[in-house]
């Protein structure tokens, strides 16, 4: 029970550091490749970044291998807003586009329930290896107010999140 507080109070203090540093005005997104514990003795890991959407609120994005049993390893792309800020549209996708203007479009995993109405989580096992491996992208979230939220990802997470499919399993 003690390491799930020490877990616990590590993750609010790289939340509160993650706002604090944004509330300096922080431009670049730094991704974090991080590892946690599924069960005794099994180790997961994940890519989780801040990102602001274009009227500066900041927006959780997470990358993350599902059924690791399986020997086909779901990909997951899951995007977590403040509460109060923007309801995502279920069951709409998630459309990512390249710069080439290629659109790729994730389905809606919370089609028919999602935790929270600012929690987005999409299937991107099939879209992850048509993507590029360095070039930013652009993630458009469906959500209630119609327009879609613009999520700018940029080189180096795409590059982390290629080497989390690629290195780590």
């Amino acid at each position: 029970m003690q390491k799930v507080w020490q877990y616990f109070l590590c993750a609010v203090l790289v939340i509160l550091l993650a706002l604090t540093f944004g509330a300096w005005g922080t431009e670049s997104a730094q991704a974090l490749l991080r590892q946690h514990h599924d069960s005794p003795g099994v180790l997961r890991y994940h890519s989780q970044v801040s990102i602001k959407d274009e009227k500066g609120y900041a927006w959780q994005v997470v990358l993350f291998k599902q059924n690791y049993n399986s020997p086909v390893k779901e990909l997951r792309l899951r995007v977590v807003g403040f509460p109060g800020i923007a309801e995502i549209a279920h069951p709409q996708p998630l459309e990512i586009e390249a710069p080439s203007g290629k659109l790729l479009s994730a389905s809606d995993t919370y089609a028919l329930a999602a935790p929270a109405p600012n929690v987005g989580e999409y299937e991107l096992t099939d879209i992850l290896p048509q993507l590029p491996t360095t070039d930013a992208l652009k993630l458009y979230v469906p959500i209630q107010s119609g327009k879609p939220l613009v999520l700018n990802i940029p080189n180096n997470v795409v590059t982390e999140w290629q080497w989390l499919v690629t290195e780590i399993d």
